[in-house]
């Protein structure tokens, strides 16, 4: 039967350990070889991501107004949805990469 009596002379003994007693006196650090390479691929992928965005979005304004004027619906209405489909793209990938270079700049 696991008591607290049982647990407080477990944590006396001196084989035990805590994960907070493991490395003493260490703080993570990137490695500065390592540190730029990251930063400028986490860069160059949050870029070419909304910038993949923002061409969907000007195609879809595009089969909007070649759509309209020509009298296809069916291209127009495939216009309105790649624009908000590029809006939605574009704000998943605003959040990913802020998310992503917060938790690795938590690692400095």
């Amino acid at each position: 039967m696991h008591t607290v009596s049982a647990t407080v002379a477990g944590a006396v003994d001196p084989h035990v350990r805590l994960l907070a007693d493991a490395v003493p006196d260490v703080t993570p650090e990137m490695p500065k070889d390592v540190d730029k390479p990251v930063q400028s691929l986490l860069n160059w992928t949050a870029g070419l991501g909304l910038a993949a965005a923002v061409l969907g979005g000007l195609l879809g304004w595009a089969a909007v107004a070649v759509g309209h004027n020509s009298e296809r619906a069916a291209l127009a209405a495939r216009g309105k949805q790649a624009i908000l489909w590029s809006l939605f793209g574009a704000g998943g990938i605003g959040v990913t990469a802020a998310l992503v270079t917060t938790f690795y700049n938590m690692g400095k």
